[in-house]
């Protein structure tokens, strides 16, 4: 099972999904998101799995990579390869499949439940939240999750292969997590960086358990590894 994971060439960390796809006899290829020139030659590939990014898909200075990426998703669907998107990625493929993405009034911050009306492609988690946009699917999408900021987890099959999509982190563990808090990313947000760190730890025992259900709900609903 070959799959392409496209990240910021800076932070590559698929966390415990990627632990999870290698663990089913996934093999990584790694893709740099600011180079993804070569998009229409991924024959063979089974997964595209589009990590997340301190960039944003509607910010005009990356709009170079995020054409590439969205044609990236629009190809691989169009030849039959599921495409997989956590945080960024999701937003990316909200865009590819019709929809749209924008900042928030302030960020998502900190472990937090989700509304879910489907338990096992979007269970409740609490699950790691870490950005500062939003989106909003396109017509095709549905929506399986949401929180008082916008969706959290959405799926598509109308352009090819099926696609599904979180707005939290499934793959963060407490390490990445901590260390994304002490890059500071989002500034002064009146939240408390050790608290969100505490947080992140305390719910490490069983984030790894819910992410690796959640990846396996995924591969079976996407048709991979079968």
């Amino acid at each position: 099972m070959r799959i392409h994971v496209v990240a910021d060439a800076a932070d590559r960390d698929g966390g415990y999904v990627v632990d999870r796809l290698i663990e089913h006899g996934g093999e990584i290829i790694e893709l740099d998101r600011d180079d993804l020139t070569a998009y229409d030659a991924l024959g063979g590939s089974d997964l595209i799995l589009l990590l997340g990014s301190d960039k944003s898909a509607h910010d005009d200075r990356w709009i170079v990579p995020v054409t590439d990426e969205i044609k990236l998703v629009r190809s691989a669907l169009a030849n039959r390869t599921p495409v997989m998107g956590i945080c960024y990625g999701a937003q990316i493929m909200a865009r590819a499949l019709g929809g749209t993405s924008w900042r928030s009034d302030r960020p998502e911050l900190g472990w937090d439940r989700v509304d879910t009306t489907d338990p096992v492609l979007c269970p409740e988690g609490p699950w790691g939240q870490m950005h500062k946009d939003v989106f909003a699917p396109g017509p095709t999408s549905l929506v399986l999750g949401t929180s008082w900021r916008g969706p959290q987890c959405f799926i598509d099959d109308a352009f090819g292969a099926r696609a599904i999509a979180w707005q939290f982190h499934p793959e963060v563990t407490p390490q990445t997590y901590e260390r994304w808090v002490n890059d500071a990313y989002f500034g002064d947000t009146g939240e408390d960086p050790k608290d969100l760190i505490r947080q992140a730890y305390a719910n490490a025992p069983r984030a790894r358990n819910l992410a690796n259900g959640l990846t396996d709900a995924a591969l079976h609903y996407l048709g991979v590894g079968r």
